[in-house]
Order: C-alpha cells, then structure tokens, then sequence
C-alpha cells in the first residue's frame, strides 16, 4: 500500500517502516488541531502515511492529509486551523491558569453564540420555530460555510485515487447502523466529496444530517469515536498505527461541577479506544495459541477442510499500535472541543508535535518490534 509518496525519504525516518503506515484520528472539535500536529511532526520525521481514517474533526484533518502531498498537507492543515480560529482573539489579562481558563471559558462561549469562521454559524431562525423537515429545524448550525472550506483545502482528484487510503465513518441516522466511506473499500472504491466529511462530522443537536444518496446521515462518534476496529479488521499487510486519541483515559476525580462534563466526555469518548485495542490484542494472542496447536496436528490431518479453514481465520499480519493520547490542560473544561481560539489552538498543535518527538526519543522497542514483525501496543508519550 505505500506507493510513491512524494518528497518523503523513508529511508531515514525516525523508526523502520513496515507495508502500511495507518493514522487513525478521533472526533473531537477544537482539540483536533493536536492532530494536525501529529501529522506535521511525523512529516518531519519522515514517517509516511499510506491510509488515514478519521471521525469528525479525524475526518476534515484526515481529508486534507489524503487530498493533498504530504508537504502541502501541513501548509493546508495550518491554514485550515487558523482560518477556524481567526474568529476568537484571546483575551489576555495573565499568564497564569486562572486567565487562561477565563480566556477558555470566553472563546467557548464565542464559538457558540457566533459560530466559526468556515465552519459553521447559528441559524437565522430557532429550531423551535424553522420549518419541521429544513436543516435549521433538526439542528443549531449551519454548517454550510465548511463545504466552501473543504472545497479549498482538499483535492478530491488526489483524495480519490492517490497513493493514501482515506476512510472515514458516520452512522446512517434512519437505521443506526455504522458506515464507512472507503476510497479503497473492498467491496468497490467509493468517490468521496465534502458531503462524505461533513456527514461524518454532523453531530447533533449542534449540526443537522447530511443526506448522501437518499439516506442521512450523523457524526460516526455517536457509535464509535475511532477508527481503530475498522483499520484492523482490514488490515491486509504488517502495520503501524498511529492512535491520536483527543479524551484521555485516565483523570483525576472531578472537585467542582465544571470538572464533572470535562471528565464525563473523557470516559465516554476514550473508552471505545481501550475497548478495542484490549479485544484486538486478546483476539492476536489467542490466534497466535490456536496457530501452535495446528503446527502440532499430524500432517494427513493438515489437508482437512476445517483445519485449512482454521488456519485461514487465526492468520495475522502483525501490528504495533503507538497511542499518542491529547492531555487535558488544567485550564480547560468539558467545552475545550467548542473552544477554537487561536492560542489553544497552537497549544493543542504543539503538544501533538511533541508527544510525536517523545515516541521517537523512547522507540528502539517499537523499531524493534517492526523489524521482527510482532505485534504489540506504545504509549510512549508523556502523560500530564
């Protein structure tokens, strides 16, 4: 799957490469600007990327990373970040945790009440009064203004047949069933568009469904916040999976009432990624024991259909999963993912670039691992 990509030299990246670099980002607004910072840094290193999938704000980042080279990719990704968050100006009084969680608190209540710049802005008339059926009726926003946006910062053209695999998940609102939009879904490519991205991001109540080929559909987050389970079951060669996770597992016990929708959102949205990394990795070891069983069966036994047919199904490629996990700032509240102020925002950015340097400071076990072709998890990254 890695194909020509660019100007990358991978022959000097940070750690050996297997077939398939995947990069798998999660739904989470305003904190997604620590994904593009990720994606900057492993450009850095010289680390490609051969598929990206993403939910939510993991698939406008996940869209111009695959609908641009790579080098562009991060001038597109910048530009995109501040354009989202030229709306809100910091409003500076100190520089200790106390001003900055003021200055929080009044970019969340900006992007709120007035939107964000090419992203979206709040309907001209109140739900309770639009017309039952229309956009402004089943949501607050509009999010019109992010397909001029997504038009401007991705090359359909390249996102659909480049050399990166793009897939991105939203959940079909009439029967509830989770879906993926996949350039190389197995089943027939798939020709993406800004309606693909906007569907997968169209979380309610806040955004109305997006209708693609008569059904509608919701942000993919309300069914799973990560790609993860989608990239492994197709998995088809030895990968490295870069898991950006932006709501932490691990926090402390709420003291005050603004502490409780900040940890709430933590658990809810960070438990799925645990889930499936824990069920993959007891899944991987259990076929590695079912694979020295059938190297034991006598050999007349080994032409049998049910032992050719199990054999098929415990086959892995390996995998090593390196988990770089957003940490939340003392200053932030359950709004950080509606907060899209400049200054967050390149605080968010540099902290992906840094957890991305951390992991490659700590990674002669997952170079290791590469190269021996097992199969293991990373979370390499420095913890608050």
């Amino acid at each position: 799957m890695s194909g020509d990509h660019d100007a990358i030299d991978t022959e000097s990246a940070a750690v050996p490469l297997p077939e398939t670099v995947a990069l798998v980002l999660q739904g989470g607004g305003a904190l997604g600007s620590y994904q593009a910072g990720v994606y900057a840094e492993l450009f850095r290193q010289n680390i490609r990327v051969d598929w990206v999938a993403g939910i939510s704000i993991g698939a406008i980042n996940a869209a111009i990373i695959a609908g641009n080279e790579p080098q562009v990719a991060c001038t597109r990704l910048r530009e995109f970040w501040e354009l989202v968050t030229s709306g809100t100006m910091n409003f500076v009084f100190g520089d200790s945790d106390y001003w900055r969680e003021m200055n929080h608190f009044a970019g969340a209540g900006v992007s709120a009440a007035v939107g964000v710049p090419g992203f979206y802005r709040p309907h001209l008339v109140p739900p309770p009064l639009a017309w039952p059926g229309t956009p402004a009726a089943v949501s607050m926003y509009d999010t019109t203004p992010m397909i001029e946006t997504l038009n401007r910062f991705v090359d359909w053209d390249r996102l659909n047949t480049g050399p990166v695999r793009f897939s991105v998940g939203a959940v079909n609102v009439e029967s509830g069933n989770f879906y993926y939009f996949d350039t190389q879904d197995p089943h027939g490519p798939q020709t993406i568009d800004a309606r693909h991205i906007m569907a997968s991001g169209a979380l309610p109540p806040g955004f109305a469904p997006v209708e693609i080929n008569g059904k509608h559909y919701w942000d993919g987050g309300l069914v799973s916040n990560t790609p993860l389970a989608y990239v492994l079951d197709n998995q088809a060669s030895d990968m490295l999976a870069f898991q950006v996770d932006l709501f932490p597992a691990r926090g402390d016990l709420p003291t005050k009432f603004a502490d409780v929708m900040s940890r709430e959102k933590d658990i809810r949205y960070s438990s799925r990624t645990r889930q499936v990394t824990n069920y993959y990795m007891k899944l991987r070891k259990e076929h590695e024991a079912l694979r020295n069983v059938l190297a034991m069966l006598p050999r007349e036994m080994c032409s049998m259909a049910d032992v050719k047919r199990v054999r098929a199904l415990v086959q892995d490629n390996a995998v090593n999963i390196v988990h770089l996990i957003y940490n939340v700032q003392k200053w932030e509240s359950g709004m950080r993912d509606f907060e899209f102020s400049r200054g967050t925002m390149n605080t968010h950015w540099n902290q992906g670039i840094e957890a991305v340097q951390a992991v490659m400071q700590k990674g002669d076990l997952l170079a290791q691992n590469i190269r021996d072709g097992k199969t293991a998890t990373f979370d390499l990254a420095p913890h608050a």
